[in-house]
C-alpha cells in the first residue's frame, strides 16, 4: 500500500525505479535492446539492500521538491502488506535504484550482487533528517551563560555584558585550524547518531577575513571525515566586532571578506553556498543587511539569514523583496512579511531550542503555513543553543510551535533540503535521489519524533549514501 497523508492506496505490483518505468515496462525495454526476455539484473553489483520494512516514508512524491500549505501534512508512505515487507534498494553510486515491496525489488535485480543487505525486521524507514541551520565551528564554553538566562537575563543582556557571540569570536580566533577541526568532528558524529544526514553549517564567529577563512577551511576540512553532508555559509555579518561601528562592519562585509571568499571558491580550494547576516536591532540594520546579502547575490551565493528573532524590522520583507531563499528564526515576523515570503517562495527556517532556551515567543509557524510559507526546522547549534538532535527539534516543533506530526518530518527533511537548496538529491526516499536514510527499531515513523530524547534507542542504522554509518548497540538479553 502506498499512504499519502492520511489515506491509504494500493500501491502499484511494481517496483518503483529509478526510470520511472514499471518492472513490465523495464524488461520489455531490455528485450528490445537485446538484453533478452528476462530483463534480470544478473550480476549488477548493488551497494544496500535493505527489506522487510513495514513502513518505508518517502515523505515526497516523484519530482516533488517542496511542500507548502497543506501539502506539508501529506506524505507519501509505502506500506507492507500482509505477507510481505518493504524494500529499498541502492546502486553502487549511493543511489536510490527502486522502493516497493520486497518481491517486486527482487524481481527486479534478481542475480544481483549486494555490499550489504539489512533486515528492517518490521521497523520503519525514514529520510536521513536535515538539519537547515547550525553554527558548528566555535572554541570557547559558555555554560556560564545558561545561568544567566535561568535567572532572567536576555539575549542583548548577556550581549552586553560580554557573553554571546563576542566572546565565542575571542577563543575562535585564537583557536588553530586543527583545535578547531578536532572540535567540530565529535559534534557532527553526534549530529550524525541522532540522524542527521544533511546539515547547514556556518562560520560566523570570526568577524574578519582571517578568522572567517579559517572557519571555512575547517569546515572544507570536515567534508571527507565526517559522515553527513556539509552544506556551507558564509557568515561574517554574524555580529558587529568590537572597535567597530555596524556600518564599517558592513563595508568590511562586503569589501574585504565576500570577495575573498568568492576568490577562495573558485580556485577550488573551498565549496560555499549561501551567504548569511544577522538581520537585528543593534546589529546589522535591515539596509545594511540588504547592501550584504545584495553582495552575496552579486557573486553568486545563495541568501539564508537571521530575520525578525529579537524585532519586528521587516527583515522578512527585505529577504522576499531580494528572492532570498531562506530566512531563519521569524519569531517576529509581521503578517505583512509571511505574505511577502509566501510569494517569493522563500522558506521559513525555524529553530524552536533557541525560542525555547530564550524563552521567546514563537514564531507564527501556523500562520506561516497557513499562508504557503515552506517551513523547514533547524537545531541552531552554537554554544548559546546546545542541540544537535533533529528529533528533540521535531518534538519541541510539535510541542511549541504547534506543527503536526506529519508537518515536522517534512519541515527536517523536503522543505530543510529546499531551503539549502539541494532538495533535488536530498530529503526524500525517491530513486535518483541520494540513499540517506534512517532505520528506526518502531512499528510507526512517528516514535523517532513521540518518544522524547529516545532517538539512540529508536534509530537502529543511519545510512549515508548507501552506507551505514552508525548502528545501535543492541542492549543485553534479559535473563
Amino acid at each position: 500500500m502506498i499512504k499519502i497523508g492520511g489515506e491509504s492506496k494500493p500501491f502499484s505490483n511494481v517496483a518503483v525505479s529509478m526510470s520511472g518505468k514499471s518492472d513490465q515496462q523495464q524488461k520489455k525495454q531490455k528485450q528490445v535492446e537485446g538484453g533478452g526476455a528476462g530483463g534480470s539484473s544478473s550480476g549488477r553489483a548493488m551497494r544496500l539492500l535493505v527489506r522487510g520494512a513495514r513502513q518505508v516514508v518517502a515523505v515526497g512524491a516523484a519530482g516533488e521538491r517542496v511542500k507548502a500549505g497543506k501539502e506539508m501534512d501529506n506524505l507519501s508512505i509505502v506500506t507492507a502488506t500482509e505477507d510481505q515487507g518493504v524494500s529499498v534498494a541502492v546502486d553502487e553510486a549511493g543511489l536510490i535504484a527502486a522502493v516497493g515491496l520486497d518481491s517486486e525489488v527482487e524481481a527486479q535485480f534478481r542475480g544481483a550482487s549486494w555490499g550489504e543487505v539489512l533486515d528492517a525486521k518490521g521497523g520503519v524507514v525514514v529520510p536521513g533528517l536535515v538539519d537547515a541551520h547550525t553554527h558548528p565551528v566555535w572554541a570557547g564554553d559558555r555554560v556560564n551563560e545558561f545561568a544567566m538566562k535561568l535567572a532572567g537575563a536576555t539575549y542583548m543582556e548577556v550581549h552586553k555584558a560580554g557573553g554571546g557571540i563576542n566572546f565565542t569570536v575571542d577563543h575562535t580566533r585564537k583557536a588553530s585550524e586543527d583545535e578547531l577541526l578536532n572540535l567540530l568532528l565529535p559534534r557532527l558524529h553526534r549530529m550524525s547518531r541522532a540522524g542527521t544526514t544533511l546539515v547547514e553549517c556556518k562560520s560566523g564567529y570570526g568577524l574578519d577575513v582571517d578568522s572567517e577563512m579559517k572557519m571555512l577551511r575547517v569546515l572544507e576540512r570536515a567534508r571527507p571525515l565526517a559522515p553527513l553532508t556539509i552544506s556551507s555559509t558564509f557568515c561574517g555579518a554574524h555580529s558587529v566586532p568590537k572597535g567597530l561601528t555596524a556600518e564599517e562592519a558592513t563595508r568590511r562585509v562586503v569589501e574585504e571578506q565576500l570577495p575573498a571568499v568568492r576568490a577562495a571558491v573558485d580556485a577550488g580550494e573551498m565549496c560555499v553556498d549561501a551567504v548569511d547576516v544577522f538581520c537585528e536591532r543593534g546589529v546589522f540594520s535591515v539596509d545594511q543587511s540588504r547592501e550584504i546579502l545584495q553582495a552575496g547575490r552579486r557573486l553568486g551565493f545563495i541568501l539564508n539569514f537571521h530575520a525578525d528573532e529579537l524585532s519586528a524590522l521587516g527583515g522578512a520583507e527585505m529577504g522576499a523583496s531580494l528572492g532570498a531563499e531562506a530566512m531563519s528564526h521569524l519569531e517576529e515576523v509581521s503578517p505583512e512579511g509571511i505574505s511577502a515570503m509566501a510569494q517569493a517562495g522563500s522558506v521559513g527556517v525555524l529553530l524552536p531550542t533557541t525560542a525555547y532556551i530564550l524563552r521567546l515567543p514563537p514564531p507564527p509557524a501556523r500562520a506561516m503555513i497557513e499562508a504557503g510559507v515552506p517551513v523547514a526546522l533547524g537545531s541552531d547549534f552554537n554554544p548559546n543553543a546546545f542541540c544537535m538532535s533533529m528529533p528533540l527539534v521535531m518534538h519541541l516543533a510539535c510541542v511549541t510551535f504547534k506543527l503536526t506530526l506529519n508537518e515536522a518530518l517534512t519541515a527536517a527533511t523536503l522543505n530543510a533540503a529546499h531551503a539549502l537548496k539541494k532538495a533535488d538529491s536530498h530529503g526524500s526516499l525517491q530513486p535518483g535521489k541520494v540513499a540517506d536514510m534512517l532505520l528506526l527499531d518502531a512499528p510507526r515513523w512517528e516514535h523517532l519524533v513521540y518518544q522524547l530524547g529516545g532517538a539512540d534507542d529508536v534509530i537502529t542504522h543511519v545510512i549515508k549514501s548507501g552506507r551505514v554509518v552508525h548502528s545501535r548497540r543492541h542492549p543485553a538479553t534479559l535473563p
